[in-house]
């Protein structure tokens, strides 16, 4: 089903109040401003700016957002 495009619409970076944009997957909601993106998990994004992963390491270590070992 995906994570609803109004609702991507009205979040914002919780920690610059930045706009963010859904990535190609639909698996991250990424802040150009922090260089960050905050992972979705089950259809539901996690806001928290502790679980944010930097850009350069998304994707790296499996699932993204997850560290496997």
């Amino acid at each position: 089903m995906g994570l609803n495009r109004e609702l991507v619409e009205i979040l914002a970076c919780p920690q610059c109040k930045g706009k963010l944009i859904l990535t190609e997957a639909e698996d991250g909601l990424i802040c150009d401003q922090c260089k960050v993106i905050y992972p979705i998990r089950e259809e539901i994004p996690i806001m928290l700016i502790e679980e944010a992963v930097p850009e350069e390491k998304w994707g790296e270590k499996g699932e993204p957002g997850k560290e496997n070992g």
